[in-house]
Order: C-alpha cells, then structure tokens, then sequence
C-alpha cells in the first residue's frame, strides 16, 4: 500500500507516519522511485503498536524506540528480549535506599518472594523495576502506617501469578516471535489498565454486597 493509504487504514495522519519513520519508530518502505515508498500489513501492524504506546499508554518518542529495539533484536533470548522491552517502559521513581520505611520494604518483598518460591523473581532483584515499584509501594503504605509485609501481599501475589500464566498463555497464541512480543508490550500498556478497572469494578460489587446502598 502507499502512504495514503496505510495513513487511511491506520486512523494514522502523513505527517505523524513520515515523523515515525524519520524517529525510526516504523521501518522504511519499499522503496519504488525517488519519491515513492510502499507499505505492507507489517508496517501497518507497527504503526497501530506505536499509536496505542504513545497516545493509550503515554509512552515517551525515545521510551517507545528503545522498547521496539528490543522487541525487533533477535540476537536475545525470548526472556531477556522479552523482558529488556518491558523494562524499558516507563517506571517509578527509584526508591531512597537510605529511607528506613525503603529498607524495611525490601526485607517484606524479599520474604514474599521466598514465601511464594519465586526463585527467578529472587534472582533479578537488582535490576527489576517491576520489584522497585513493589519496594516504592510498600514502603508507601508503611509510612502511613500499614504493615502491609508478605503475609497481606501473599494471596494477592498468587492471583496475580495466575494472570501471569493467562497473559502467557494468550500471547502463544500468536505464531511469530515479534507479534508474541509486541502482545506482551501492549498486555503491559493497555491490560494493566483493564485489571485495574476490573479490581474497582469487584470492590464495588464486595462492598454493595457487604454494606448495601444505605
């Protein structure tokens, strides 16, 4: 397809597409003279991946080019390519490690992760953002005043591993390497919002069940 239509099929405009293309966020076209280029459902594929990063998810330009590097590096192993791209999503402020509420945080995540036998998790505490949000969280609920420590984050943990295996599950469905990887981008864009207007949506029902309207 040409730019026009690729901009028609997308929802996307010419010069939002030709300003992708010059940040490396699409793949150049085909190129069919000095001043033709042409499309295929790839390219068409990207540029819905890049709009749902950047306008659903927030996505920074820069934050978005290094995460499809990462999902376009096949040198990597499916964990690490999998895993670099989610990584290099935007993330929490890191924590204060000199902060007493940070440092008795880490000792709770650690023991829910020995408690839940997540021995991979336990391995790439260094460097996983995803358990410094954790850390950033407890440690918030702590200052406040909520021993909110491994035993209250246990059966929550455990629910969320079983969304883990979903989310797994669902994105095998999917034959090629690169559309697996791009599911997990988007699951972590636009899922987390779903789970959470689920966990609201729960509350209300428990509640209204619990304590009625009155």
């Amino acid at each position: 397809m040409r730019l026009a239509e690729l901009s028609r099929r997308s929802g996307v405009s010419t010069a939002t597409i030709k300003y992708y293309l010059r940040e490396g966020l699409l793949p150049p076209g085909r190129q069919i003279n000095a001043t033709t280029a042409e499309y295929d459902e790839e390219h068409l594929r990207r540029l819905r991946l890049v709009r749902a990063m950047i306008q659903v998810g927030g996505v920074p330009v820069t934050k978005v080019r290094e995460v499809l590097g990462h999902v376009d590096d096949d040198s990597l192993p499916r964990t690490i390519r999998l895993g670099a791209a989610l990584w290099a999503l935007p993330q929490v402020p890191e924590p204060d490690e000199d902060d007493e509420y940070v440092q008795a945080a880490h000792q709770e995540v650690d023991a829910l992760l020995d408690r839940l036998g997540w021995k991979n998790a336990k391995r790439l505490t260094t460097i996983s953002p995803a358990y410094r949000s954790l850390v950033v969280a407890v440690a918030a609920f702590r200052r406040i005043g909520y021993d909110f420590g491994a035993e209250l984050l246990s059966p929550y943990a455990e629910l969320m591993f079983r969304t883990a295996v979903l989310d797994l599950d669902n994105m095998e469905t999917y034959p090629s390497q690169a559309e697996r990887i791009e599911f997990a981008i988007l699951g972590a864009i636009l899922n987390e919002p779903v789970l959470q207007a689920l966990h609201r949506l729960a509350q209300e029902e428990e509640t209204a069940r619990r304590y009625g309207f009155e």
